[in-house]
């Protein structure tokens, strides 16, 4: 009976110590084993929709720290193509459901960083064409973050009450990988979740910090085809034509105006011409001119207003030239590739970044402006933003660098560079610390 008694006693310090550890005792002694991940997921990237084994990594990790786990979910537009989204779920008793999201793909990238690390992979793109593949945007550091904070919510069980679901999906780089999610029953097949957390890696920020932003952060994002019809002929002879070329270069100028005198100023608004084709040869005026645009805003209200003016210039502007109506400039808004703007809840926003600043220090948290990128996470807090969603940036790169690069007004390699190589074990431990602190917060004991 005293041997039991002594025992028992001697159990003690050791329950007690684990009831005490700290995201960061946890992130510390996981952070060999996910930068042994992180290290694997880098070389091996996949490009959107092809993520099948960066998904089977991390349905495994999943599974290894308890979560009930289902693979293979989300319904493409295309039923031909298999969704590669991972679906992780842990309860605890009653209280909130949490949702934390990460992204799988790669980008048709060739790697430049010389990191001993770097992928070497090549593959197809959906056009058939060779392409390199690169974790560009650091979708690996969120990967790596994702497991590592899976595994501390599982080790800290009874710091908290609830339900945490931990979402990784794919084709976040090309747009539909969320929408796919949602479409195959993400909300009505999985507990509907009352705050949906995210993070991205940051290539401006310096490692150890977290940029904030309140309310909108990214833009929406809108593809729009634009074809300038025309009447060709002899370049000698202009007269008996009507140009295309001069016609998509009078429209060009004319949507510029539509930031800057048609929008409140207040307001953000980009119209950017990302490629313009037409003609065949020197002497020859062509029959047609092809432009993309990509269209950014934040708004509804701002969206459809610059959606409809470019249409209204287009038009105008070939009216004016005397184009007949059968000729009119033909103005297509791809829908389906539309990403909406991501809206960080201010009520949401401000609590978590209490928590952050709690957990890495005040002065460790910093505002971010917002930016004009796109971020298909928007669409887990739904079109009416009824879901309170936050999505906080991790600094990746080595503070002097950052530091040198304000001294000496010299860029550092952006997000989707092929120099980009973020500083993975300092960048990955603060997202696991700051992602686990967050969840904590939310699924309060």
């Amino acid at each position: 009976m005293k041997l039991r008694l002594l025992l028992g006693l001697s159990l003690v310090p050791a329950l007690s110590t684990f009831a005490q550890q700290t995201p960061h005792q946890i992130a510390d002694a996981e952070l060999p084993s996910l930068f042994t991940i992180y290290k694997d997921l880098h070389a091996h990237p996949e490009l959107s929709t092809q993520e099948e084994r960066s998904a089977g990594i991390v349905a495994k990790e999943l599974k290894a720290a308890g979560y009930e786990v289902t693979e293979r979910v989300g319904k493409y537009e295309k039923p031909d193509l298999t969704c590669f989204g991972v679906i992780g779920v842990m309860k605890n008793g009653p209280g909130p459901t949490v949702a934390i999201r990460t992204d799988l793909d790669g980008l048709p990238v060739r790697e430049e960083t010389g990191v001993p690390y770097a992928s070497t992979v090549t593959t197809k793109n959906s056009a058939g064409q060779d392409v390199g593949v690169m974790h560009a945007c650091g979708h690996d550091i969120h990967m790596s973050s994702f497991i590592g904070t899976a595994r501390a919510l599982a080790k800290l069980k009874n710091s908290w009450k609830g339900t945490v679901i931990f979402i990784a999906q794919p084709a976040e780089e090309t747009v539909g990988g969320a929408r796919a999610l949602l479409k195959d029953g993400l909300y009505t097949r999985w507990p509907k979740p009352d705050y949906v957390l995210g993070l991205h890696d940051d290539a401006e920020i310096a490692t150890g910090q977290i940029g904030v932003t309140e309310g909108y952060c990214y833009a929406n994002v809108d593809s729009v085809d634009v074809s300038v019809k025309g009447m060709g002929g002899h370049g000698a002879y202009p007269h008996k034509t009507k140009d295309p070329v001069v016609l998509a270069a009078e429209i060009i100028n004319g949507w510029q105006t539509i930031a800057s005198r048609e929008t409140n100023p207040h307001e953000d608004v980009v119209v950017t011409v990302g490629s313009i084709h037409g003609g065949t040869k020197h002497n020859i005026i062509s029959d047609e001119v092809k432009m993309q645009l990509t269209v950014r805003t934040y708004k509804k209200e701002v969206r459809d207003a610059v959606l409809a003016a470019i249409e209204r210039i287009a038009k105008g502007c070939a009216m004016a030239a005397g184009l007949p109506p059968d000729k009119m400039p033909d103005v297509h808004v791809r829908t389906d590739e539309f990403t909406p703007a991501t809206y960080n809840n201010p009520e949401l926003t401000k609590r978590v970044s209490a928590t952050l600043k709690n957990a890495i220090g005040a002065d460790n948290v910093i505002p971010k402006d917002p930016t004009m990128g796109g971020e298909d996470f928007s669409e887990y807090s739904l079109p009416d933003h009824s879901i309170p969603a936050f999505m906080f940036n991790v600094g990746a790169v080595d503070p002097a660098k950052v530091a040198e690069s304000k001294k000496t007004g010299t860029p550092l390699p952006s997000l989707h560079s092929s120099k980009f190589a973020p500083v993975p074990e300092q960048t990955i431990r603060t997202g696991m610390i700051g992602m686990t602190s967050a969840a904590l917060d939310l699924l309060k004991n």
